[in-house]
């Protein structure tokens, strides 16, 4: 009875209501759950190293400097997209810090989407938010988190990090 009682919730596990459900490991294998930033915004980015968007990475770290008390910042890399990132955690993480001087989080290199679609991401892609929802378009998109661990706001790749679409929700 208790394998059946297992096997079921695999299958019947209730949809997540918040990010607090997640964690990630950072670029360094750190792992950090996302509850740990309950009561501060938080903006996901999906990254890559060879995109035309990779200069973006610039603009996300004057967005942490400037608004980092109030929203945590985290770049997940993925190759989603015509394979535009880097081999391996230690190359992106040399690649970011070297040419933008990133520091904010980031995670190591994961899946946006597909069958191997980490699950913030197939939290995110789901869930409702008054933009829109679905699968992620390209590198870059940027996923809004409120205090209470919400999707509140979704951005796709071609909105700037320090426009007022996103800098007015900070």
């Amino acid at each position: 009875m208790n394998t059946l009682l297992i096997l079921l919730s695999l299958f019947f596990t209730p949809p997540a209501k918040s990010v607090y459900n997640y964690s990630f490991k950072t670029i360094d294998g750190k792992e950090i759950k996302l509850s740990k930033f309950k009561g501060k915004k938080i903006l996901i980015v999906n990254t890559a190293s060879k995109c035309g968007y990779t200069p973006q990475y610039k603009d996300l770290e004057k967005l942490h400097q400037q608004y980092g008390k109030n929203v945590v910042l985290i770049g997940f890399p993925a190759a989603n997209f015509n394979n535009q990132e880097l081999a391996t955690n230690a190359e992106i993480k040399e690649f970011c810090t070297g040419n933008y001087k990133v520091t904010f989080l980031l995670s190591e290199k994961v899946s946006v989407k597909g069958s191997d679609i980490n699950p913030l991401f197939a939290y995110l892609t789901a869930a409702e938010n008054p933009d829109f929802k679905g699968d992620i378009g390209w590198n870059f998109e940027k996923f809004l988190i409120n205090e209470k661990g919400q999707l509140v706001h979704r951005f796709r790749s071609a909105i700037e990090p320090l426009s007022g679409d996103i800098t007015k929700n900070l």
